[in-house]
């Protein structure tokens, strides 16, 4: 049976403005937008501003810890010639750039959306985590290759050298780490950054027992096997990450487009039929959804009041803070 358009009726439930943009998707036009924005848990301004505030200060705190200690162990190892502080102190600078790298993200985040950028600049911090990801990925293919290279050729350890610099780091790391932690969890962003600092100190511990079993039992074979585990367990880690990052940044559903469906169909009675339906994620908490939404001819005058009911409970039940619906009426 023929599917007639029904004008959409704009709902704009938060009083929050935003551009008009025509879309010419699957041949359907859309006449007008039906927008809810869900400013309690999916896409709060308010909130969201002082969350990033909060992470952009703990960001910065973290990255002058980690800037200092990186110039201390290097100038210090290049006074007593010690090798060890200098490469750790380089190792440092990886983390000073993810943490730096965080923190760019989150104020190129809160710059206001534009005619260009309609959607602002959240996917930043997306992008963020997922280089992060890589140059964690990238430390345990390092890792590896050293561990190789050692089993293949051992060499001494100056435990020594070696242990003030494992544990120099896991006090950093350790001290960045309690401080990130008050930063919000959920954002792929600042859980790149805390990556980096678990990473490194896993690695620490590691070191540290290791050079412990070292000094006792002179099987130098366990400093690589120990490096092995560490970067398999790196591995999951950033692989994780990657994996939740590109998810985002593919458009991936944040949700079980299925189970949206036949909820919208079970709640709404006088929905016939929910299709082509799109779910993708700007960033985290921040979900928008465009569907097509088929009625009987005689609902037509109910339309926009039914969108902006079913808006508010995609916003209640899914977290979908932006969702243009277009009506359709079957006769």
């Amino acid at each position: 049976m023929g599917h007639e358009h029904a004008p959409l009726a704009a709902t704009q439930s938060h009083g929050h403005a935003h551009e008009s943009h025509a879309h010419d998707h699957h041949s359907h036009e859309h006449h007008a937008h039906g927008h809810g924005h869900d400013h309690g848990h999916s896409h709060a301004h308010g909130h969201q501003h002082t969350y990033r505030a909060k992470d952009r200060g703990l960001l910065l705190i973290s990255f002058v810890i980690t800037v200092v200690m990186m110039f201390a162990e290097i100038v210090t190892g290049w006074i007593t010639h010690s090798i060890a502080l200098v490469s750790d102190g380089v190792h440092m600078f990886t983390h000073a750039f993810a943490l730096g790298l965080s923190w760019a993200a989150i104020v190129l985040a809160t710059r206001p959306a534009s005619l260009q950028k309609t959607f602002g600049y959240y996917r930043v911090e997306v992008v963020a985590a997922f280089v992060n990801g890589i140059t964690v990925l990238l430390s345990a293919v390092w890792i590896v290759a050293e561990a190789v290279s050692r089993i293949l050729v051992p060499e001494g350890i100056d435990l020594a050298a070696t242990l003030t610099v494992a544990v120099l780091g896991l006090v950093v790391n350790i001290i960045t780490g309690i401080i990130l932690l008050r930063a919000d969890q959920d954002n792929l962003n600042i859980r790149s950054a805390v990556l980096h600092m678990l990473t490194d100190a896993l690695s620490s511990v590691a070191i540290i027992i290791g050079l412990i079993v070292i000094h006792y039992t002179r099987w130098s074979i366990i400093d690589p096997i120990i490096a092995l585990m560490v970067a398999v367990i790196i591995t999951k880690w950033s692989w994780s990450l990657l994996a939740e990052s590109l998810h985002v940044l593919l458009e991936g559903a944040p949700v079980d487009i299925e189970k949206v469906r036949a909820h919208v169909k079970a709640t709404f009675p006088e929905v016939v039929d929910f299709h082509d339906i799109h779910v993708w994620q700007i960033s985290q908490r921040f979900n928008c959804l465009t569907a097509h939404m088929q009625i009987a001819r005689e609902s037509a005058p109910e339309g926009p009041a039914l969108i902006a009911r079913v808006s508010a409970d995609l916003r209640e039940q899914f977290g979908i803070g932006h969702s243009t619906l277009q009506l359709e009426w079957r006769d």
